[in-house]
């Protein structure tokens, strides 16, 4: 079983995929401040031949990324790059995590986006991960892009958009939530699930989605998480994304379709409901 090397382990992702992992696994984490993936040297002396890294560290504060695009592309595009680059030199596999951010920005698709369609992004975040796809594909052809979206953990006590609703819905609170953004809402444990599978089953496709099944508004989503907590959910009261103005757009229409993905090998993420009620039990 190769050796899993993991960039960003303090994160979300990182974390889950650590745990997930299991003791079975040769498996290292890296926190940023043990591995800054934006050094060009860092890798030095890390990998070896045969080796799987999963890079989940990012920069994913959309909207400051407006105001500091210069650390954005550093970390999500840059640095990307850097590990690639020394995964070619190692003779290891690298799987780069992506967002559904790269879309968004063109004419809404009559179906969740595929690997294959043309990518908009539409914020300065989006563009800096596009970035990064490029730099990893130029560096080691190889490699596996991962696209995700609206990844939650649905922790009470966590700052993702589901905990924040768990929080709110618990407290039997009236929230207003956008109801003109349609996403693929993803249970963080079902990511790291295909992740691993990635890695076991040698998914080799350039580009995967790996999102739970489903298009759904954050109104919708919101909606679920009381109705699961036992909380009227009509104390969810939808406005359009025109009434919050923030520093970054954020698409009105980001789904993620796994048809090519199963294709290639990954079997489809169960729906985002069944996502959603594993993560709240």
């Amino acid at each position: 079983m190769s050796r899993i090397l993991v960039t960003g382990a303090a994160g979300q992702v990182g974390r889950a995929l650590l745990a997930a992992a299991g003791p079975a696994r040769d498996v290292t984490g890296f926190t940023s401040a043990q591995w800054d993936i934006t050094d060009p040297g860092a890798a030095s002396g890390r990998l070896r031949d045969g080796d799987v890294l999963v890079n989940c560290a990012a920069y994913t504060n959309v909207d400051a990324a407006e105001t500091d695009p210069d650390t954005a592309f550093a970390v999500n595009a840059a640095g990307p790059g850097h590990l690639a680059g020394a995964c070619a030199l190692a003779g290891a596999r690298l799987i780069h995590i992506s967002t559904d951010y790269v879309f968004g920005g063109g004419p809404r698709p009559p179906a969740p986006y595929e690997p294959t369609d043309a990518t908009a992004p539409m914020q300065v975040y989006g563009a800096g991960k596009l970035a990064g796809e490029t730099a990893v594909q130029a560096a080691l052809p190889t490699v596996t892009v991962v696209r995700t979206a609206w990844v939650y953990t649905g922790h009470r006590g966590g700052t993702d958009f589901v905990s924040v609703m768990r929080a709110r819905a618990e407290a039997g609170a009236k929230v207003q939530v956008v109801d003109d953004q349609i996403g693929s809402p993803t249970y963080v444990a079902d990511l790291v699930d295909a992740l691993l599978h990635i890695v076991d089953a040698g998914v080799s496709a350039p580009i995967v989605h790996a999102a739970n099944a489903g298009a759904v508004s954050r109104w919708e989503q919101a909606r679920a998480v009381y109705t699961a907590c036992g909380a009227d959910p009509d104390l969810v009261e939808p406005v359009p994304g025109a009434d919050y103005r923030r520093p970054a757009p954020r698409p009105s229409y980001s789904a993620l379709g796994a048809r090519e993905s199963t294709a290639a090998g990954l079997p489809p993420l169960r729906d985002w409901r069944a996502g959603l009620a594993a993560a709240l039990r």
